[in-house]
């Protein structure tokens, strides 16, 4: 028989094997394309050194605080026979619309999930490419910068939409059905035989690949003597030294905190999934500080190392003002073919540059599936193989349609800012509220510390009740007042962008049906009661 929870619920079978397994989870999770790729393009867009400043700030204001109170709330969620949001919101708030809340920690990895397996395909495209050696062409060489853009373009069918399924993109259709494959493949397998298992063995992978790139770049020196300044030491300094003028403007704040959310999976709803599969007295308060730190050596030292000071080596202060794909599938396709040495060198770390980061990309893309299986188990009765199907066949249908609307990549981008953007900070808002106000301090920090080697100091319990909500209204106020207006003229102009909005909403009425009908069924069973039945 499966185990009872405190509150009289049916505990899921499934926990961690191990704590070192959850830890390697959790880090998976969040470490991502935004480690390699997103962090050095924002640190170079705002100010570089400087951007640490508000960085480091967000991450001892927001991101270690949050992370704690998504695991404490996520453990003891799980010990009330709990493992899905909606389910552990209404265990925190016993009032009848926390479940619903739920439904935005749903979305937001589902929706996420359905752009992000696409991204996730282009690293493993680009790999196989440079295998081939089409990547390392001489045609494309020889164009330089334009010859990169120019086979992006073409490689995801941003000319126009619909142009992924003309019948010329069947590479890319081609390894994104793989990595759907993989990705279903890891999650049907369950926690501890599929997410933990993969982690254990990825994650040093990636480490080893990533320290491999990263010693060929520090040892580059000074590859054109015609361009003294552009060495591993000028790269290094366009990285690190601070434009102090950039921390007064306002876009900067947002950047390092958004950049936080996007590097520890906080506001993700993963979290306080994969922490609902704890013991009741496994350590939160040391694993959460682990994953979190783990992280930030893979964010900071990694991808701060590896992919500014490689691309300015070759392209100069210009690498400054591009953005995230650019950077990654454009300027440092470029900086390979520009490696000394024979054509072969740059073709080899091409390779293990975009296998590691597809190593990454799944790592995170695994684990956005999760939350929303938790809740189809638990909240229906279906068996793992039957929610994996039916998530399979949802997201498939979303992949389709960013893939789909590709021009301009309007899709992934529209699914990126509403809900890999604003959402995120809206639940990062909820859950401090949740844990601040209805779990309470005084109680979450007695729930926080069993079992716990290490003590949170009281004043991030009262920044999580306080400061927290507070910071997170004036960067969502922001972000929105920067940002609002071109996404919503946009929406006006672009069919393709409300048509994607539209996707989102449907999505969002389809997750709030599923938790009002999933409620009713913990209420009929006794699992779920409210303080004011």
């Amino acid at each position: 028989m499966a185990d009872q929870g405190a509150g009289g619920g049916r505990r899921s079978k499934e926990q961690w094997a191990s704590r070192i397994g959850v830890i390697l989870a959790v880090a998976g999770s969040a470490v991502g394309l935004g480690n390699f790729l997103r962090f050095p393009g924002q640190a170079a867009q705002n100010g570089g050194g400087a951007f640490l400043l508000p960085y480091f700030i967000s991450l001892l204001v927001l991101g270690i605080p949050l992370c704690w109170a998504e695991w404490t709330m996520g453990r003891y969620g799980g010990t009330q026979g709990f493992n899905s949001a909606p389910g552990i919101y209404s265990m925190i708030w016993r009032n009848r619309l926390a479940k619903y809340f739920g439904a935005i920690a749903l979305m937001i990895p589902l929706i996420i999930y359905m752009y992000y397996v696409v991204i996730e395909a282009w690293c493993l495209g680009y790999a196989i490419k440079y295998i081939t050696g089409a990547l390392v062409a001489a045609d494309i060489k020889a164009e330089g910068p334009a010859g990169y853009d120019t086979f992006f373009g073409q490689f995801v069918g941003s000319g126009a939409h619909g142009a992924n399924f003309s019948g010329g993109n069947l590479f890319l259709l081609g390894i994104v059905a793989l990595s759907f494959v993989l990705n279903f493949t890891l999650i049907y397998r369950g926690v501890t035989r599929g997410i933990e298992r993969f982690c254990r063995v990825a994650m040093p992978v990636m480490v080893v690949l990533a320290l491999i790139v990263l010693v060929r770049v520090l040892t580059l020196g000074t590859p054109d003597p015609a361009q003294p300044d552009q060495s591993v030491l000028g790269g290094l300094g366009f990285m690190w030294n601070p434009q102090f003028e950039k921390l007064g403007d306002f876009k900067t704040w947002l950047a390092a905190s958004g950049q936080i959310f996007f590097s520890l999976s906080v506001g993700f709803g993963i979290i306080i999934n994969y922490a609902s599969y704890l013991r009741k007295n496994d350590d939160v308060v040391l694993s959460g500080l682990t994953s979190s730190s783990m992280n930030e050596f893979f964010e900071v030292v990694l991808g701060g190392l590896i992919t500014i000071p490689a691309a300015f080596i070759f392209l100069g202060a210009a690498v400054g003002e591009k953005g995230t794909f650019a950077l990654g599938f454009e300027s440092l396709p470029n900086v390979f073919a520009l490696m000394p040495g024979p054509a072969l060198v740059g073709q080899l770390f091409g390779f293990l540059w975009f296998f590691m980061l597809f190593i990454a990309a799944i790592t995170s893309s695994v684990s956005m599936l999760q939350p929303v299986i938790a809740f189809l188990e638990e909240g229906f009765g279906l068996k793992r193989h039957a929610s994996a199907a039916i998530l399979g066949l949802i997201t498939l249908l979303g992949c389709g349609f960013v893939l789909y609307f590709s021009k301009g990549l309007v899709a992934l981008d529209t699914f990126d800012f509403w809900v890999g953007s604003v959402l995120l900070f809206v639940l990062a808002l909820i859950q401090s509220l949740l844990y601040g106000w209805a779990f309470g301090i005084e109680r979450g920090a007695t729930e926080a510390h069993r079992g716990a080697h290490i003590r949170i100091p009281h004043f991030v319990q009262l920044m999580l009740k306080y400061v927290v909500p507070i910071y997170l209204i004036v960067v969502l106020v922001g972000f929105c007042y920067q940002n609002l207006p071109g996404y919503v003229d946009e929406i006006s102009e672009n069919s393709a962008a409300l048509s994607s909005i539209l996707f989102i909403g449907g999505v969002l009425a389809m997750l709030l049906l599923l938790v009002r009908s999933a409620g009713r069924r913990w209420e009929a069973e006794g699992r779920l009661t409210y303080d004011d039945d």
